[in-house]
């Protein structure tokens, strides 16, 4: 059976992308974009560069900055009501992974109306809402090259998946400069966030051939920088690494899909307000201890491709030796258990 890849129509990757906008736009023929992105970056002046950039180009936009962390139907709404205001062509989404997946969601229902809940699984949204332009400021979700976005039901506390094309961005602007003021918190738990996706990517049932291609690539780039930028966050040639790996395992991830880490994540975040980066590090050493026996050639696969173990030396010594660099690079990047975080045992179990 073939495997159905989709991918953004065009993307800039590189120091400086996020400065080719204007270029983007005009590339396809855009002309009133509305980006959404969060108050940090309006904060440090990350979106006044870049709405100048556009008016030196002579492109308007309005900016709407009221994304939440895990966005909720109540965010969405008001970004949705923003957007009507204007007459807009386009999305552009500037930020983590919130920003970037309430642009999507903006972008689909100022289009199409309706609720958050009707657009989630099983509905799967292929025709297109308004245009996507993702810019990623985090090297984490991937969200620039993925078809899907995820919106909290803050009634119910549940995170609703919502899936399809009309979530996959036009184009993708990745510039790992924008990475290198980061806090650390933020690096550590992006960055293990991006390593479970291309983990869960290549292990996944539904993983095919150009998954596979770009999730070990992911690894190759992603295991070794990780404790390179918690120790060292101005390290460019690791922060590049770390942007280029955490959009190629977006695009794995996209492309197949993840597991048990994030199934088990999305609820933690729900309930305990857990950042979505965070919660899956603190679940991807005790989940893969877990899932490994029944995917030990992956797994093994995946131990090679970090640099963890060597080629030949055996599937059940090469997943131990993943196992045992999972634990470490928790303790290295200083991942607090659920307990640790403050989440108690009582309200875990009910």
């Amino acid at each position: 059976m073939s495997a159905v890849i989709a991918l953004p129509r065009l993307m800039r990757i590189g120091a400086g992308a996020s400065g080719e906008l204007a270029a983007t736009l005009a590339a396809f023929g855009l002309k009133r974009p509305l980006i959404v992105s969060d108050r940090y970056l309006v904060s440090v002046g990350h979106v006044d560069r870049l709405v100048a950039d556009l008016q030196r180009a002579g492109v308007s936009a309005r900016v709407f900055s009221e994304t939440v962390p895990d966005p909720t139907v109540a965010s969405i709404e008001a970004g949705v009501a923003f957007a009507k205001e204007g007459d807009h062509d386009c999305v552009v989404g500037f930020g983590g992974g919130s920003p970037l997946d309430s642009a999507k969601a903006i972008a689909v229902l100022s289009q199409y109306g309706g609720r958050m809940r009707d657009y989630m699984v099983p509905h799967v949204q292929d025709a297109p809402g308004l245009p996507v332009i993702a810019i990623p400021t985090t090297a984490g979700t991937g969200s620039e090259a993925t078809r899907f976005t995820i919106i909290t039901d803050e009634a119910t506390s549940e995170k609703m998946l919502c899936v399809g094309l009309a979530y996959l961005p036009l184009a993708a602007l990745v510039d790992y400069e924008l990475t290198l003021t980061m806090p650390r918190r933020l690096t550590a738990d992006t960055g293990i966030d991006s390593l479970t996706h291309a983990i869960e990517a290549y292990v996944s049932r539904k993983a095919n051939p150009f998954s596979d291609g770009m999730a070990l690539q992911a690894m190759r780039l992603i295991a070794p920088n990780l404790r390179v930028v918690d120790k060292a966050p101005d390290d460019r040639a690791a922060r590049e690494a770390m942007m280029l790996g955490a959009t190629q395992a977006g695009i794995a991830f996209s492309n197949a899909s993840v597991a048990l880490v994030h199934g088990m994540s999305r609820p933690i975040g729900a309930y305990f307000h857990v950042p979505h980066g965070l919660s899956n590090a603190m679940l991807l050493p005790v989940v893969t201890a877990y899932s490994a026996p029944a995917a030990l050639q992956r797994y093994a696969q995946c131990a090679v491709a970090m640099g963890v173990a060597r080629e030949g030396e055996g599937d059940q010594a090469a997943v131990a030796r993943l196992l045992d660099e999972l634990q470490s690079l928790n303790a290295d990047l200083e991942v607090p258990s659920p307990a640790r975080y403050g989440v108690s045992r009582e309200d875990w179990d009910r």
